[in-house]
């Protein structure tokens, strides 16, 4: 598939972190994502990216929730399918090395979140506009 974004900027919106594990501990991970893009009338569109990751049995004693906001330019004429998808894309690896991270400094596994592929799910579009100052 030809590219039809570019990243311009991204950066964490919201982050929430619980971690009272009092010892090593075996966790059941849970992941929830969700994805919304808002489109401008100038080539560009802001896309935001949320993942909540929590123990299945006790969320209380260990989950992240995250957002992340990416701007990215886009051509001219391109259906929004196609720009949710590729800009989803783009997005999704900055919020990956942000779980792993995170979670490594604060003194439990590395965790590694699983990439899901949103090209064969349907897909809820919004049109919000946003600023062009982000």
């Amino acid at each position: 598939m030809k590219k039809v974004a570019n990243l311009i900027n991204y950066r964490i919106s919201d982050l929430k972190f619980v971690n009272h594990l009092n010892a090593p501990a075996k966790l059941e991970l849970g992941y929830r994502y969700s994805y919304n893009v808002g489109y401008s009338q100038k080539n560009t569109c802001r896309g935001e990216l949320h993942a909540e990751i929590s123990d299945k049995g006790a969320p209380d004693r260990f989950s992240m929730d995250v957002t992340l906001i990416g701007v990215f330019t886009t051509q001219p004429g391109v259906e929004k399918e196609i720009l949710h998808l590729q800009t989803y894309d783009m997005l999704f690896p900055y919020l990956k090395a942000l779980v792993s991270t995170l979670s490594a400094t604060a003194g439990v596994p590395p965790i590694y979140i699983p990439y899901i592929d949103i090209s064969d799910k349907s897909i809820i579009k919004f049109e919000m506009p946003h600023g062009d100052d982000e």
